[in-house]
């Protein structure tokens, strides 16, 4: 099953669901992004719009980007903001935004889908305005060096998506190496995480 049909499929339940990951995402996104200062933000792979709606209160405008149209669907029917626009992308290809024309781009549990992380960054970098920053919020590699992976049930099988491991020096290096500049980077516990490995790490750049 492909990435995109498997988050097509996901779409129905992915809110309801049992998910700490998920769950703790959303406590990252606001705590790390509530003091910035920022005015338009390019969300890619907005999913159903878990972090949607906070980022459309934080800021005047917002581009929410997802592959799977089915959690777009999802996103519009939960975010109903005259700010947000919602448009499906795939962001290995080139993106449907303007050079320059954001002043933060957010990025949540989205690369262990993705292959190539230059490309994302190389994109970002075209996308944000000078001083703008890049935020990610992704499964930390310790748990994927478990073996944990993106997953849900469907007809009491357990589907599990496919992923790929980047290590926390491959984040910084291709940032760096497109012109990023290391912010802040933290690793995070959900409550239920005691004397586990962390679960998310997460990253904020600035160009």
């Amino acid at each position: 099953m492909s990435v995109q049909t498997a988050y097509d499929d996901w779409s129905d339940t992915y809110d309801t669901d049992e998910n700490l990951t998920r769950d703790l995402d959303r406590t990252v996104t606001r705590e790390t992004l509530i003091g910035l200062n920022c005015r338009s933000v390019v969300e890619i792979g907005c999913g159903t719009g878990k972090n949607t709606l906070f980022l459309s209160q934080i800021v005047e405008k917002v581009h929410a980007i997802d592959f799977s149209a089915s959690m777009l669907e999802k996103a519009k029917a939960k975010v109903n903001s005259d700010n947000v626009i919602f448009s499906v992308g795939d962001i290995t290809k080139q993106w449907s935004c303007e050079n320059e024309s954001a002043d933060l781009i957010t990025c949540n549990l989205v690369l262990e889908h993705i292959t190539d992380l230059s490309f994302v960054f190389s994109e970002a970098s075209r996308v944000l305005v000078k001083g703008g920053y890049f935020f990610i919020s992704e499964l930390h590699p310790f748990k994927q060096y478990g073996g944990t992976k993106a997953n849900f049930k469907r007809n009491q099988e357990r589907v599990e998506i496919s992923a790929f491991v980047h290590h926390i020096s491959d984040y910084i290096s291709t940032a760096k190496d497109c012109g990023f500049i290391l912010e802040d980077f933290k690793e995070w516990w959900h409550e239920q995480d005691l004397d586990k490995p962390p679960r998310i790490a997460s990253f904020l750049f600035k160009k």
